[in-house]
């Protein structure tokens, strides 16, 4: 990519090098297992970074961030418990992406979970510009250039480039950003009222014009988004492969799906193209998450009558991780969150109750699960105790939750003796607020069959079939303690991977009871759930559209907290919920840690064996139908 132009036209090669979906993984450390991990932490990222920088031709390099880095780990979160800790300095997320060099930034989805007045102190310490252009004050304006923005929606980088000659270039970069909608839903009670999100692509196809009327030569667009092959609609939250298609947009920098671009996860994907590391044509990279990679873009830029232009491009993840670890901590990284660190590591090791057994979520796929009915009954208890003396008192309370890791090799496992807060935590990831819904029981039977979509149709007699839909998240297997139910998988999903009706009436969900009584479709329900879940996260049926009966500004994680401790502990014992319906003859299999042998068999529960290893390192087991 450094041959010179063969009229003599000057050649630059940029290299942009790029973060996403941090999620505070800064230190290289497991706070929920409380051990090192070489997977993920932008310490390790940060040892590629400077390696990739080193290395650019010329030195010519933009360094981004395409959002989500304020939430999802504990160093990170508990700074939002604790918001004095900003009066001394960055949050230590901040603070590490300045010691990373970031030069520019977008939101995203989850750096709106603490709420504006958090993200604005936080976004305060950064030495780096944050934009997003779709987010903005309420209401809309008629003209997406018009909208009053939350944060300024681009930044117009002016970098002095070295041609392959050694001459010096101006070159203005405009860098715009973008979020999926689907916060409004998400974070509803934090942001309804004080913002409103406008469709990326109609942002994008307004914006990108008028960055090329202010004078970018190049439009990079940090898009928090991920890549799907299905036709454009507005609200779109996959939607990078059509945000590509913007008439003025050179590069687009992705992200929001935890997925590597380009590489064989989209190797099928129509106008993805995972060898030159382009969508529809457009130079584009996602680099997975928590620091998982670091995404490489190098672009040739020629020249010419009508200004520079992308000549060529190289598009690549780097991995921090490949069968053993390829970097070691960047030593600038370390020391600025240290205190953090240190501080981290003694929150979670407090103890806050007591566990006489293990709790696991090894099986909690296959079989009711002590460490979800632990959540869903703290849930129930609030919520009835924050109805007391409404009008939806006695309007039985169901409680619905999900294993957040269940599979992957990411697995709950709370050995027996003393729970530490790092334990709870790992029960419940995010800082979603409690939410109560009033369902119907022809809802609560919908939402149970949007869950079961995730197991493959098994046929009467199989050996051994797969169990697991792959395409499926286990976080999207909500259970809903409360009632009793049976999943019959001998019938099609009635719900595909986006929770979109299937084309057939088949159901899967069977003997669905409540006190022992069948549940009639018109039967009324108050549902305890979560902010995610209520604002349509996992579009799961009657989200987003039922009547919401509370909105608390309490966490369900401080509710699991508070429940542990007023309790004593966590109860490793399961009440029946649900089970498969019998299909004689039938087994299934399914993929579990091998550490799981050791909890079999399971009291009460369905026979399972042992099969043997897998290929990637877990444990297949047999379940008899």
């Amino acid at each position: 990519m450094t041959d010179p132009a063969d009229d003599g036209a000057p050649i630059l090669n940029l290299r942009l090098l790029s973060t996403t979906d941090l999620h505070g993984h800064i230190t290289a450390w497991d706070y929920f297992a409380d051990r090192a991990t070489d997977r993920h932490g932008l310490v390790r990222t940060a040892s590629l970074l400077d390696a990739a920088r080193a290395g650019a031709p010329q030195g010519n390099v933009l360094v981004v961030d395409c959002g989500d880095f304020l939430q999802g780990n504990p160093l990170g979160d508990l700074v939002a418990e604790d918001p004095a800790r900003l009066d001394s300095g960055p949050h230590p997320v901040i603070a590490a992406m300045n010691a990373a060099g970031i030069e520019v930034a977008t939101l995203g989805n989850h750096d709106f979970n603490f709420g504006l007045e958090f993200l604005d102190r936080c976004l305060a310490g950064a030495d780096f510009p944050v934009v997003t252009a779709n987010v903005v004050r309420d209401p809309l304006a008629a003209d997406p250039l018009a909208d009053t923005h939350l944060i300024p929606p681009f930044a117009m980088l002016e970098k002095a480039l070295t041609d392959t000659a050694g001459a010096e270039h101006l070159l203005t970069i405009g860098v715009l950003g973008l979020c999926p909608t689907q916060i409004m839903g998400w974070d509803h009670r934090l942001l309804a009222g004080r913002v409103d999100a406008r469709d990326m692509r109609e942002t994008l196809a307004a914006w990108a014009p008028e960055l090329r009327a202010r004078g970018a030569d190049l439009v990079v667009v940090l898009a928090h988004c991920g890549i799907n092959p299905e036709p454009y609609r507005p609200g779109m939250e996959q939607a990078a492969l059509h945000l590509a298609s913007v008439p003025g947009v050179d590069v687009i920098i992705c992200g929001h799906q935890h997925q590597v671009f380009p590489g064989p996860d989209f190797a099928d994907v129509p106008g993805a193209d995972p060898e030159a590391g382009t969508l529809n044509g457009t130079p584009a990279v996602m680099a997975g998450a928590f620091g998982s990679h670091l995404g490489v873009l190098d672009l040739r830029l020629e020249r010419g009558p009508q200004g520079w232009r992308i000549a060529g491009q190289r598009a690549e993840a780097r991995p921090i991780f490949m069968d053993r670890p390829r970097v070691a901590d960047a030593p600038g990284i370390r020391a600025v969150v240290a205190d953090a660190h240190r501080q981290t590591l003694d929150l979670m090791s407090e103890s806050v109750g007591h566990t006489p057994a293990p709790v696991t979520t090894h099986f909690a796929m296959v079989a009711d699960c002590a460490a979800v009915q632990v959540v869903t009954r703290a849930q129930a208890e609030f919520v009835r105790r924050e109805l007391a003396g409404t009008e939806w008192e006695g309007v039985p309370v169901l409680s619905v939750s999900s294993p957040f890791k269940a599979g992957g090799g990411s697995y709950t496992a709370i050995p027996a003796g003393p729970v530490a807060l790092r334990d709870v935590a790992d029960l419940y990831l995010y800082p979603n607020a409690a939410t109560a819904l009033l369902m119907t029981g022809e809802q609560v039977s919908e939402w149970l069959e949007r869950a079961a979509a995730i197991f493959r149709q098994v046929a009467p007699g199989a050996r051994d079939a797969a169990l697991i839909d792959p395409a499926h998240h286990t976080y999207n297997f909500d259970v809903i303690d409360g009632v009793t139910y049976a999943i019959d998988l001998s019938q099609p999903a009635r719900y595909d991977a986006e929770g979109r009706r299937n084309a057939n009436e088949n159901r899967r969900i069977k003997d669905l009871c409540h006190d022992g009584r069948p549940v009639a479709p018109g039967d009324r329900f108050v549902l305890a759930t979560n902010s995610y879940r209520a604002g349509g996260g996992g579009n799961f049926p009657g989200a987003g559209v039922a009547p919401r009966v509370m909105e608390a500004s309490v966490s369900n994680r401080d509710i699991l907290l508070a429940h542990v401790r007023r309790t004593g502990g966590i109860d490793p014992a399961t009440r029946p919920n649900w089970r498969f319906h019998p299909l004689p003859g039938t087994s299934v299999s399914f993929v579990s840690s091998p550490a799981a042998v050791a909890e079999l068999p399971l009291a009460g529960g369905p026979e399972i064996e042992p099969v043997g290893p897998d290929a990637g390192g877990g444990m297949v087991f047999r379940l008899r139908l």
